[in-house]
């Protein structure tokens, strides 16, 4: 019997020590990130509050006009990843569950959602950042890329 408690107790810590490690591996989206486009610039921010990390993304106009896009978290629901995501101007979250992805890489999935339906974030060394959304929109595949720059 005690062999199996310990085992157990094993298991325990080695399923929170593979959780641990997923959120030092968000350690990379830390920091302001930019998208310069013919329209104007799109930042999204990463700070690490408590156990979470919070996001914020704007998009700054031609006319330097800022304007919040979203608000995001990046927090444990019933001990699993999820990136929760606030469209400015709505009071609804949807919650992106992270699913499993390749090194250096944040992959977050909700099939039910109308589009996106994943988002995911490719940890690029230093000073870039590659994101992108994709799903089903109006009957097609579709993928929409942000290749970002660490703000300086």
């Amino acid at each position: 019997m005690k062999k199996i408690t310990f085992l157990i107790l094993c298991l325990g810590f080695s399923i929170s020590a593979v959780a641990q490690s997923k959120v030092l591996d968000l350690s990379f989206l830390l920091g302001t990130w930019e998208l310069k486009t013919d329209k104007g610039t799109t930042l999204e921010s990463w700070t690490k509050i408590d156990n979470k990390l919070t996001g914020k993304s704007y998009q700054i106009n031609l006319k330097g006009e800022r304007i919040l896009l979203e608000t995001v978290e990046i927090k444990d629901i019933d001990g699993r990843l999820f990136f929760c995501v606030t469209g400015a101007g709505h009071q609804d979250t949807v919650n992106f569950k992270l699913i499993p992805s390749a090194a250096g890489e944040l992959r977050f999935e909700n099939m039910d959602n109308e589009f996106p339906q994943r988002i995911i974030y490719q940890n690029k060394g230093k000073d870039k950042l590659f994101a992108w959304i994709e799903g089903t929109f109006n009957g097609k595949e579709t993928k929409i890329e942000f290749p970002y720059q660490r703000k300086k």
